[in-house]
């Protein structure tokens, strides 16, 4: 089984149609995405579009969640605001209901493993998981959830942290970031986790993570926010990957 992750996406179209080239090489048995579909650049509705023609599951990030409460009038051109007077009426829609976390269970003769996605952390969809985010803190959190894997995003920075509960191991995994990665490297991101029958926790190397970094033409992205009313400052983020 190959399921692939990704999220952040953040209305960078380029990098999106990028990503979606090397899915279709790649040919995994699902994909769900975590969030932030919008923000930052000029082609939220576009983003939206693709995602919803390919009917792939897609939980709320924190700039989805920001459209449930409106931008004052004084803040229009604020990256909200900006991102809000290009949507579409019917994208704004499916933004603001798309569901917080999503959960997968998997059995076989092993037991059970439950996966939770979640954006930020299953605090909230602003909260960072980070790769040194307290180990006793994570394991309350995923113990409260029942999760033996938890999937997030939020940080634009992928890790994958393995951390023994008792006699099995629990695994989290931040799947980096698509449109806006802030890890020094400018190409997109995605994470694809495989496994197979032989599934077992009580082994730390039963689920294979591997990060996928693909280029894109940040040129286009880039000259899109310069060429737009949002802030130069996304543009040089996206050229450094910062």
């Amino acid at each position: 089984m190959k399921i692939a992750i990704f999220s952040d996406i953040h209305a960078n179209l380029p990098a999106l149609e990028a990503f979606f080239k090397d899915i279709d090489q790649v040919n995994p048995d699902a994909i769900y995405c975590l969030g932030d579909l919008v923000g930052y650049n000029v082609w939220p509705n576009e983003v939206v579009r693709k995602l919803r023609e390919r009917n792939i599951p897609t939980i709320m990030g924190n700039h989805e969640e920001a459209f449930l409460t409106p931008p004052a009038k004084e803040k229009q051109f604020t990256n909200k605001g900006l991102t809000r007077s290009l949507l579409t009426e019917e994208n704004l829609d499916y933004l603001i209901n798309l569901p917080r976390h999503l959960s997968l269970s998997f059995h076989n003769i092993w037991g059970d493993c439950n996966w939770l996605m979640v954006h930020g952390s299953p605090r909230s969809t602003t909260d960072y998981m980070v790769e040194d985010y307290p180990e006793s803190e994570v394991l309350k959190l995923m113990d409260q959830n029942h999760a033996d894997l938890l999937l997030c995003g939020h940080t634009h920075k992928p890790f994958h942290r393995i951390i023994k509960s008792g006699d099995r191991f629990k695994h989290i995994v931040n799947i980096g970031s698509v449109g806006k990665p802030k890890d020094g490297d400018t190409r997109l991101c995605y994470a694809l986790i495989e496994f197979n029958q032989s599934l077992n926790l009580r082994k730390p190397d039963s689920l294979q993570v591997s990060f996928r970094r693909r280029a894109y033409d940040i040129d286009t992205s880039a000259r899109a926010i310069e060429e737009s009313a949002f802030d130069n400052a996304y543009s040089l983020a996206l050229r450094q990957g910062k």
